[in-house]
């Protein structure tokens, strides 16, 4: 599989950083942050933007505590997708979330570093017994630094 700039194993997909954004972009990063993140808490640098296209898919894989601190908020765009989290110790306990597209997703914590977590291919995207087509989706990231 290729892998992504932050070492995560995903499966075809295009990503880049931004610093920037326009005005109407910017408010809608501030509304995240100020959601997801506790006031004061320094943030990675620049904003992750991912592309995955219909066939891409994210391998499960916990974010490197030496990248990223506590929390870690996603912006799901374009398509539903299912979200997986595994606890790595007993791989029995698993969850499927459910992301409608223009959903905020935010894992902090015991979700955070207990937890593996990845966007399932389009053949096993299946949330409560229904499947869920995913076609070409882009997920803006914002992480907190390491304390």
């Amino acid at each position: 599989g290729d892998v992504g700039i932050f070492g995560i194993a995903i499966h075809g997909y295009r990503e880049t950083e931004r610093a920037q954004w326009g005005a109407v972009c910017e408010g809608v990063m501030d509304r995240l942050r100020a959601v997801a993140f506790s006031e004061g808490s320094p943030l990675l640098g620049p904003v992750h933007v991912l592309d995955l296209d219909k066939a891409g898919y994210i391998k499960p894989h916990i974010d490197s505590v030496k990248f990223c601190g506590s929390a870690i908020a996603g912006l799901s765009l374009l398509s539903d997708s299912v979200m997986r989290l595994v606890r790595e110790d007993k791989p029995a306990e698993c969850l499927n979330l459910f992301l409608p597209r223009r959903s905020l997703y935010i894992l902090r914590d015991q979700a955070r570093y207990k937890f593996t977590h990845e966007i399932l291919k389009d053949a096993e995207s299946i949330f409560s017994g229904q499947r869920v087509p995913r076609r070409r989706r882009i997920s803006v990231i914002c992480r907190n630094l390491p304390v």
